[in-house]
């Protein structure tokens, strides 16, 4: 596990157990299981969402991939050849390994370990993340998280953007009992501030947990709130449900979430690997068609045409 690490994790900032009634952490709603799928030029995905539930069920996200972990031989490692996107974001996290990226908005560069990629696909681009030319050459392990944020109708059109958070950007955090690493990528966790910046107010973190160690966070009422286990196990919520890898808890209302690392891991790094996310759900109408996500059946057509029109930009030679 390559994404970022401090020697001693006593000695970050906490984040603050929350002050309220412990009743009132968030329960789990309901457990997925992230079913395994092949995309781009062959690399595998485990996929919690979309799919036992509906993009209206995760609002505002849309999609999350876990890839990999894998490890690949020289000459081995894929990528996603170049293709188009409207009306959301997408975030890509990587946390072994490095890719490239490259975008017809002229966006791009090198995404390595500890670092995220996040791009304002808006009014459309297109781009490709490939292995960088060390990865094809050397071989290695590649694990990382692709994350589709939705946008909401007034901004499907927006300037695409993108930002490169490189590894020493990212908030760190521990808990009170020292067994915890968050890395906070974008939002709020308390009075800890990530640095992605976004159109549809989120949190995302990354975070790192000893077996038996537990972290309390506070959280929005307004936002939802998922647990999406990378590796390891853990158990969340008051009533302490057992999460495996690939499974995600989506959870109920409260104001704090409660995750705890089971005492023993069986995991690549013998610790709990979860990411944490929530949003400001955006409760619009989701027209979906491959990489277009917009809000009408016309909108969806109104895409495909402007990026057969090469409104999108143009592959670069």
């Amino acid at each position: 596990m390559a994404a970022v690490q401090v020697a001693d994790r006593s000695a970050l900032p906490t984040v603050k157990t929350p002050e309220t009634n412990p009743d009132a952490r968030r329960p789990v709603a309901r457990v997925l299981t992230a079913h395994a799928q092949t995309e781009g030029g062959g690399f595998l995905v485990h996929r919690p969402f979309p799919g036992m539930v509906s993009m209206h069920d995760t609002d505002p996200f849309l999609l999350l991939d876990q890839m990999g972990p894998v490890v690949y031989e020289p000459g081995q490692a894929r990528g996603a050849p170049w293709h188009p996107h409207r009306g959301f974001e997408t975030v890509t996290y990587v946390i072994d390994g490095e890719m490239v990226h490259h975008d017809s908005h002229g966006g791009g560069g090198t995404i390595a370990e500890g670092d995220t990629q996040w791009m304002t696909a808006g009014a459309g681009v297109l781009h490709d993340e490939t292995p960088s030319d060390r990865m094809m050459r050397e071989g290695g392990r590649m694990h990382g998280v692709q994350l589709w944020v939705n946008l909401p109708a007034h901004d499907k059109l927006v300037e695409p953007r993108y930002q490169l958070l490189t590894h020493d950007q990212v908030a760190l955090i521990g808990s009170p009992d020292g067994g915890a690493i968050v890395r906070l990528i974008a939002g709020d966790l308390g009075e800890h501030h990530g640095p992605g910046s976004t159109y549809t107010p989120i949190t995302y973190a990354h975070v790192s947990l000893a077996p038996g160690a537990t972290i309390e966070m506070p959280w929005p009422e307004t936002f939802n709130a998922i647990a999406y286990v990378l590796d390891g196990q853990a158990e969340v919520g008051p009533e302490r449900t057992p999460l495996d890898a690939h499974q995600a808890a989506i959870f109920g209302e409260g104001d704090g979430l409660i995750i705890r690392a089971a005492s023993t891991q069986r995991s690549d790094t013998d610790e709990l690997e979860v990411l944490v996310l929530g949003g400001e759900p955006i409760r619009e109408p989701i027209a979906h068609y491959g990489p277009f996500v917009m809000n009408t059946r016309q909108e969806l057509i109104d895409a495909v045409d402007d990026f057969n029109a090469g409104k999108m930009g143009r592959i670069p030679s």
